[in-house]
């Protein structure tokens, strides 16, 4: 029996993944930000959720009445890819089966690229794709996954009434794993959903329901398993994890909230297998409502860019920053001529507010930027020596891509590099190495089994302040380790210039 309150359920779904598999590549936000505008519908048009019975006598005992509104406004997509490469048995290329992935990795091992007839897989072959997909719109707008699309020749939709129709692309965004379709129904007006304006609450009920295997219209049901997941994609961070079958097929496709409204995009599935084991991630309605807004009004995506890196404040970083309150955002690093940079932000700086609105930690400031666009005004509010202090920053637009901080460094061995021991670390001025610069001192080797490589120092890094000041000597590292120890501190901050940017990391002073 399912339970008789009032409250909204909620459920989300995803695509396939082998350890964690990802069906797309979804938001790695550093600190950028989406237009948070709403989507604009059409008007004297109402969406299937509004239609659903307000009676719960029945509702409250199944989801039948939720179901008969949304379903037909959700659809099964179809793509063709040209592939010019000579294919492998690793996807649906072999034939026009869904070959398990097992078998297609067992025949490749035995008969690499030749089909067991002898002959090759040929050339120019076109393969074909399947996902899920939603209306938002009666004039035939449609959402999905950007990786259900990507590199498509042509796609086609299918309602649940049969009948097929070929979608334009106007729009994709990589990062988010979003894409927006258009079909032209001629003057049809097409059964369509409501993205739902707040989030759900975890335990709360959800469907999905999409294309599985090709299986259209199939509906699971499940609660909200957790909120604000970071599944180390390169997106947003706070995907909703349900637990409602998501399997093959289901990419694209709408989780919906007992009103009726969706919730999320389902989007990646945690799997050893490649079938649904109940964890399902969705991309949340308010982040789908802000990036089809901008792909219906420009056929892409802006996002406003700060120009920071930041990381989280750990128990052990606010021991070594000297502070007691772990909220906030770290800025380990402001890039060169960014907004943060010319505002006056510097390393060190907490991120305590963004407009007034406190910051709780790294993702919350990440989330707080995402929600705004290039070009806007925001008022940074960050800790600098025990004091809050306001600057105001003109957010810049996102660079389609980031600036690879890396640089190679000759490995040598220096003889009179300087060893901390206890530390697991051997040091060197970055000025007597090649390609390091001529700031900080140069981490030169470190031992796999010792402090320094549990806190993920690494050769090749560069220690540029130790205990709050510059460094250019493995002596002004003893130094600031003694300076803690005189201090009563149980660790010494530093800040580390790596192949990924600028970060903070601690070292313990009691085996310095």
């Amino acid at each position: 029996m399912f339970p008789q309150e009032n409250t909204p359920a909620k459920t989300a779904g995803s695509s396939k993944r082998t350890r964690s598999i990802l069906l797309g590549s979804v938001f790695g936000l550093a600190l950028a930000g989406i237009a948070a505008s709403q989507l604009i519908l059409p008007p004297n048009s109402a969406p299937a959720s509004a239609q659903i019975s307000t009676d719960r006598s029945a509702s409250q005992y199944s989801f039948a009445d939720v179901v008969d509104r949304v379903r037909p406004a959700v659809v099964s997509v179809k793509v063709k890819v040209n592939e010019p490469q000579t294919m492998s048995f690793d996807g649906p290329n072999f034939g026009d089966e869904d070959m398990p992935p097992e078998i297609n990795r067992f025949l490749k091992r035995f008969f690499g690229n030749q089909l067991p007839n002898g002959k090759g897989i040929p050339h120019g072959r076109r393969i074909t794709g399947q996902g899920s997909g939603f209306f938002i719109s009666a004039d035939g707008y449609i959402v999905t996954n950007n990786h259900v699309v990507e590199n498509a020749s042509e796609v086609d939709v299918q309602t649940e009434d049969g009948k097929t129709y070929t979608a334009k692309v106007i729009g994709t965004d990589p990062r988010t794993d979003l894409a927006l379709l258009k079909i032209d129904g001629q003057g049809s007006s097409f059964p369509w959903v409501k993205l739902a304006s707040s989030a759900p609450r975890v335990g709360d009920w959800v469907l999905a329901v999409g294309n599985p295997f090709g299986l259209g219209g199939t509906v699971t049901a499940g609660i909200v398993s957790a909120r604000g997941r970071d599944i180390g994609a390169a997106g947003p961070d706070d995907f909703l994890q349900i637990d409602a079958a998501i399997n093959r097929g289901n990419s694209g496709g709408p989780t919906f909230n007992l009103a009726g409204e969706v919730i999320g995009v389902n989007t990646a599935i945690v799997s050893p297998s490649g079938g649904s084991v109940g964890i399902a991630f969705a991309i949340p309605s308010e982040t789908v409502s802000h990036v089809v807004t901008s792909l219906k009004e420009t056929g892409k995506v802006t996002r406003g860019y700060l120009g920071v890196n930041i990381q989280p404040i750990t128990p052990e970083i606010a021991e070594g920053l000297g502070i007691k309150d772990m909220h906030g955002a770290l800025v380990s690093d402001a890039q060169p001529d960014t907004p943060a940079a010319k505002a006056g932000i510097k390393p060190g700086d907490i991120v305590t507010k963004v407009n007034g609105e406190q910051v709780k930690d790294a993702r919350d400031l990440s989330r707080r930027i995402s929600s705004l666009a290039p070009g806007v005004n925001v008022t940074i509010t960050v800790m600098r020596d025990g004091k809050e202090k306001d600057f105001s920053v003109s957010l810049a637009k996102l660079p389609d891509r980031r600036a690879d901080n890396s640089r190679p460094r000759d490995r040598q061995d220096f003889s009179d590099s300087s060893d901390l021991p206890r530390l697991g670390l051997k040091l060197a001025p970055a000025k007597d190495v090649s390609g390091a610069g001529k700031e900080g001192v140069v981490v030169t080797d470190v031992d796999d089994s010792g402090p320094a490589a549990e806190r993920g120092i690494r050769a090749g890094d560069v220690i540029l302040d130790a205990g709050g000041k510059h460094v250019s000597t493995p002596s002004d590292i003893r130094d600031a380790l003694v300076a803690a120890k005189k201090d009563g501190k149980s660790v010494v901050l530093l800040r580390l210039k790596s192949g990924d940017g600028n970060r903070f990391v601690t070292l313990p002073v009691k085996q310095g």
